[in-house]
């Protein structure tokens, strides 16, 4: 069994999930990779090979107890433990107004972006409780939607909403096992699913606007410094953006 630390990263195969997966292959982490597409979890196997260390590759629907269940047992059978999840596995919809919300996509949102880190959640609790040395952490990716939306945005906002739910209930009845939870708050960092910022979107006032972007591996740097720490400490809730985004204030 290996002595490194083991890290599940859900939605590990582009975007702020492969940032925080390379990262941590950097930082010295053997790495469970989960998603939909396997040939993109290869992608970033690949390209954590320079890191060393171990890496397990497996499909998964987070929204499915199934294919969750399937992929802790592959972790518990190759890895042994878990020290951490990395919830971040999550879609948006297609932006509209609350009254022309198709259920379909209603639906879909509650599935994948709070069902999908219930599920995952409950596994790895499992796993961290009944381990030895027992205990671990668990971060869930929230978002600047956890505290104020944008326009035409409710199954999203609505979801991130109830993450952090979510990480409050982990994070108190977690204390029993030396289970820590926390959540990254993250607004604007650049990936595929943020690119049409660069040419704009709505804002409150409805105007339609770009917004600077970060570099997404400045949210890996920060996963990492949130995961460093010893499990007597933890950051509660930690929110990283592009400075000049309009979030503060009025913009």
């Amino acid at each position: 069994m290996s002595e490194r630390k083991i890290a599940l990263v859900t939605g590990a195969g582009s975007g702020i999930g492969r940032a925080v997966a390379l990262a941590l292959m950097k930082d010295g982490w053997d790495l469970a990779l989960a998603g939909r597409r396997v040939d993109a979890l290869e992608a970033t196997a690949q390209a954590g090979k320079q890191f060393g260390g171990r890496c397990l590759v497996q499909s998964t629907d987070v929204s499915d107890p199934d294919s969750v269940d399937h992929l802790f047992e592959r972790i518990g059978n190759e890895f042994g433990r878990l020290d951490l999840l990395f919830n971040n596995a999550g879609i948006f919809t297609k932006p509209a107004s609350i009254e022309d919300i198709p259920y379909e996509h209603w639906q879909a949102a509650l599935n994948v972006n709070i069902t999908g880190y219930f599920l995952c959640t409950q596994r790895a609790f499992r796993l961290m409780k009944s381990q030895q040395p027992r205990g671990g952490r668990i971060i869930n990716n929230g978002s600047i939607s956890a505290h104020a939306p944008r326009p035409q945005a409710t199954c999203y906002t609505t979801t991130k909403h109830a993450v952090t739910g979510l990480t409050k209930a982990t994070s108190l009845d977690g204390r029993a096992y030396d289970i820590a939870c926390g959540q990254i708050d993250i607004g604007n960092a650049a990936s595929d699913m943020t690119d049409v910022m660069r040419r704009g979107v709505m804002q409150a006032d409805g105007s339609i606007r770009p917004e600077p972007l970060m570099d997404v591996e400045d949210v890996g740097r920060a996963v990492v410094y949130m995961a460093s720490l010893p499990l007597e400490s933890n950051v509660q809730f930690m929110t990283v953006m592009a400075t000049n985004m309009p979030f503060i204030g009025r913009g």
